[in-house]
Parts: C-alpha cells; structure tokens; sequence
C-alpha cells in the first residue's frame, strides 16, 4: 500500500486510479456530506456522540420511544432541509455520464447522490434515505414532508393507514439491513475493477466489507478520508489518502475525465 499525504500527488495518483477504470466502484461516507452542512455522524457534533440512539426494537414496542425518534428525526428533517449536493457529489455523477460507474454505495441517508443525479439503478443507499418515510407493517413508502407537519402539530408520531407506524426509511439501530440491497452492492464489487472510498471511517460492517469484497476479487482499491480508517492496515488496500476529500476527489475526476 501505498500512502499518501500530499495533496497534489494524492490527487495525481488518484487520478491514474480513476483514468483507468471502466467498472468504478464508489463507497461514500459521511465525510462527503460535511461540505453540504451535514455533520459528520461520528465527529464531536455527530449523532454518535451527541444523542441517545433509539434502536428499533423500542421503536417498534414503546410509544415513547417512537416519540423520540420522530422528535430526533424532526430536527435532522429542518437542519439538513437545506442541503445541497456538492463537488463529491457532483464529480461522481459526472463519471456516471462518462459511463465508468458500476455502483454507487454510500452509507449516508441524506439523499444527496439522487439529488445530484446518480440513477437509482446505480445506486444503493445502504442505510436508507431520510427522503421517504416507510410503513413497518406494509412496506408502502410517502414523502415526508406531511407526516413531519402532522407530529410537529400534534406530537404523535403517524400512523399508516393500514395501521402500521412509520418511520423515515433509514435504517434504525438493531434493525436489519436490506438483502437485496446488500446482495447488489456485493456482486457489483465482484465486477469492478476499481474502488474507491471515501470520506468514511470504513468501521461499520457489513457495510464497509463491500469495498473489500471488490480488492478481493482483484479490484484496485484506494482510500480517500480525513482521518484514520479501520483498513488503513489492510493489504488489500492500494493507495491510501490522506486528506480533504472534497479536494482530492472531484480534482481527480476532472482531470482522468481529460484524457
């Protein structure tokens, strides 16, 4: 492996990486969304550090717990309402119009790749999306907007009309990841022959497995974060960067697109 703090041969490296690539694997994490207003969801103002997580079991069995989620989820719903997608976002979504990506997978529920256009064919949202809020009961999804005016006015969180609760359609403490999510994002790193993360701590499995599965099947792998990662002493990884990833990264794309 080799690793890399200077920007202007992080971003020359990383260049060659992406110049080559015809099946791009990208994984993102909240590192990317920083840029945009979002904390980062283990930085000292994230919601790692800064709330009392309610896991899904109490959400599906204590009222009050379904109080505090939606509670929670309110304000994430008026804090980050204002995002945008920003040059990560966008430099990804111009490799999709070059047509070097295999798949996006990103950790993050913020919504931000479909809003800069990465296809929902292309991507998988790992964690799921605060854009939709989902029944628990029967699977039917809405916009959320409604459902946030209806408890902000009442303080009781919505009910489906099937009689199931909602919820936005992240993926919640103690509940399972999508299947069929997974299995995509697993057999689209069998077929790709670059990867890169960035901007995650790649410390939550089964999630951060997906870009290792890809190194293991021969891709070349590079890391992008600010920050130590639990694979920064993997002999699978390629090239590792250290650094700003809102700087290195779109850079690199600009310029392997160039050629």
């Amino acid at each position: 492996m080799t690793t890399v703090t200077d920007q202007t041969e992080g971003i020359a490296r990383l260049t060659s990486m992406i110049a080559t690539a015809k099946r791009l694997l990208v994984f993102t994490g909240a590192g990317i969304s920083t840029a945009s207003g979002i904390p980062d969801y283990r930085g000292p103002e994230g919601v790692w550090n800064t709330r009392r997580p309610v896991f899904y079991d109490q959400f599906m069995t204590e009222h009050d717990a379904r109080v505090e989620y939606w509670k929670q989820k309110a304000e994430d719903h008026e804090a980050f309402g204002a995002a945008r997608p920003n040059a990560v976002h966008r430099a990804i979504a111009e490799l999709q119009r070059a047509d070097r990506i295999e798949l996006v997978v990103t950790q993050n529920v913020d919504g931000l790749h479909r809003v800069a256009g990465t296809a929902s064919n292309l991507l998988v949202e790992i964690h799921g999306t605060n854009s939709l809020v989902e029944c628990q009961a029967c699977g039917a999804r809405s916009e959320p907007g409604g459902h946030f005016s209806s408890f902000q006015q009442t303080g009781e969180p919505p009910i489906c009309d099937c009689g199931g609760y909602l919820k936005p359609a992240t993926i919640s403490f103690g509940q399972q990841l999508r299947s069929v999510d997974l299995a995509r994002a697993f057999e689209a790193a069998k077929r790709a022959d670059v990867v890169i993360a960035l901007g995650s701590t790649l410390s939550v499995t089964p999630a951060a497995d997906i870009p290792l599965e890809a190194a293991r099947h021969g891709a070349a792998y590079a890391v992008v974060n600010r920050g130590a990662t639990e694979h920064d002493r993997s002999p699978f990884v390629t090239l590792r960067i250290e650094g700003d990833v809102g700087m290195i990264f779109p850079a690199a794309v600009t310029r392997a697109l160039e050629h």
